[in-house]
């Protein structure tokens, strides 16, 4: 389905440079989902059915802004939760909140992203949750790279990731119908093997 709206691209000779400071010759925009009735359905009713099946006393679905926040409310919406996101720093004016909405404190809370990268942003939401009171039960996504660094801090974090599909299966199927072409795959077997280094030599 990110493959049929468009949404995975690839530009090795204009790299895209992530929050992290990474270069990537690929980029998957999940934001296009929300455009696409049919592929926000299939995302929303995916992400509903994990938390309902793997966090049964969830309470509260908290997504990360910008990203996530229509995927959260669409999930919250769903599953009849309250709904809240998470800003990646508080609020510079106003009421100076980095917490929009209204969550009880020791609210069971599962938080929705829609990719993972390195993480980081991602579990900076889940540390302002926590700080705020809440338990945090876990934490789904649309799509992940599926970075070592990734994995490895979101088990130092205890948190507990879910997504729907990843970067592996992604590009299988991309190479498999020629959205992409043999020497793409090389490229991202390069930058796969050291993110951090690639395109900076």
């Amino acid at each position: 389905m990110l493959l049929s709206i468009k949404a995975v691209r690839l530009q090795p000779d204009n790299p895209f440079t992530w929050a992290s400071g990474w270069l990537s010759p690929i980029y998957c925009d999940n934001r296009k989902v929300n455009s696409y009735p049919e592929v926000r359905t299939y995302v929303k009713e995916q992400l509903a059915a994990i938390i309902r099946e793997q966090f049964p006393d969830v309470e509260a679905v908290a997504g990360v802004a910008t990203g996530a926040i229509s995927q959260g409310a669409l999930v919250a919406d769903l599953l009849n939760l309250p709904f809240a996101y998470v800003r990646p720093k508080p609020k510079d004016h106003g009421m100076g909140n980095q917490i929009e909405g209204e969550l009880k404190e020791a609210t069971k809370v599962v938080v929705v992203e829609d990719l993972i990268s390195t993480g980081g942003s991602s579990l900076k939401a889940v540390e302002a949750l926590k700080a705020a009171g809440m338990e945090v039960l876990g934490m789904v996504a649309s799509y992940t790279y599926g970075f070592p660094q990734a994995e490895e801090a979101f088990e130092k974090a205890g948190v507990r990731l879910i997504t729907i599909t990843d970067y592996e299966h992604v590009v299988q199927q991309a190479a498999a119908t020629g959205y992409i072409s043999p020497s793409d795959v090389e490229i991202l077997r390069q930058w796969r093997k050291a993110p951090q280094e690639w395109g900076k030599s």
